[in-house]
């Protein structure tokens, strides 16, 4: 299975090193749509990566226009995350999905409006309390990838630690 993470106008250096890890780690390619708030060459995004960036597979759009043409969402399964979605992240079976595209907006707007629109029935949603505004990127990316993940029973992750093992 081949997960993808796009972030569309990210403007938080930190968060995105930390997406960047995250990817590392369950081997899901970034898609970094520009302009970004920031450069991947600063020192704040490459110590929230850590160590991975070498790791992982990155691919640079020099526009959310670009991307949407490349790749077309009505070919691929691509799916929308804002606060606004339709529906719940979890209720979306991804056990036959080969690929799926995961969207997230810029940290202050989210995703175009126009665009939400256009793809209502692609949007997903993490349930919160309805006083507060999102979560943090970061941990958004991390709940709904890993859920991905979890339908598919951790494939190709590691299933057991061997820490105790001796």
């Amino acid at each position: 299975m081949k997960l993808n993470i796009v972030l569309v106008e990210p403007e938080i250096p930190q968060n995105t090193g930390n997406i960047a890890r995250t990817c590392a780690a369950i081997g899901a390619k970034l898609h970094l749509v520009y302009p970004l708030g920031f450069s991947i060459s600063e020192k704040q995004v490459k110590r929230a990566g850590l160590d991975y960036w070498d790791k992982l597979e990155i691919e640079e759009h020099i526009s959310f226009k670009e991307f949407l043409e490349k790749y077309n969402p009505e070919k691929n399964n691509m799916y929308f995350v804002t606060t606004k979605g339709k529906f719940v992240y979890s209720d979306v079976n991804y056990m036959e999905m080969d690929e799926v595209f995961l969207l997230f907006g810029k940290e202050t707007k989210g995703l175009p409006e126009d665009i939400l629109k256009k793809y209502l029935e692609k949007t997903i949603r993490i349930p919160m309390r309805q006083s507060l505004r999102s979560l943090n990127l970061s941990n958004s990316v991390a709940i709904v990838a890993y859920d991905v993940f979890r339908q598919k029973n951790f494939e190709g992750l590691q299933e057991i630690s061997s820490y105790f093992d001796n």
